[in-house]
């Protein structure tokens, strides 16, 4: 009975592991770049950072719009959500369980590592 409950402990240990939710944190940072290497201010959800830079964004299940507010800039840049391969890792691990958690702490999402913002 010990050696079955010390088997179930270790393995729902391992199956929850695997859960974007506990891998992923709240918030991502993303290299910000601009295409002629100058300074330039952008703003990403109301808030505003110096590109080139690193900004951290909220995950959310919603794609995000990053507004060059420096002149000569391309005004808007895509940050288009995908699905993190994490998520993917706990559906084979966690089961529904585990990827209901990341979908409804949105953790689940990500967004790229960088993006160059386009200014002359």
């Amino acid at each position: 009975m010990k050696k079955m409950l010390l088997v179930a402990s270790a393995s729902a240990v391992v199956l929850l592991s695997g859960c974007a939710s506990i891998l992923n944190e709240e918030t991502q940072k993303i290299n910000v770049a601009t295409s002629n290497g100058q300074p330039a201010k952008v703003s990403i959800d109301g808030k505003t950072f110096d590109a080139p830079g690193v900004v951290t964004v909220k995950r959310q299940k919603l794609d995000k719009v990053l507004v060059a507010e420096t002149p000569n800039c391309t005004k808007e840049t895509s940050l288009e959500k995908k699905v993190d391969s994490k998520f993917f890792i706990n559906i084979l691990s966690g089961g529904v369980f585990g990827s209901t958690t990341d979908y409804a702490t949105e953790k689940m999402w990500s967004y790229q590592d960088s993006v160059v913002v386009s200014c002359k």
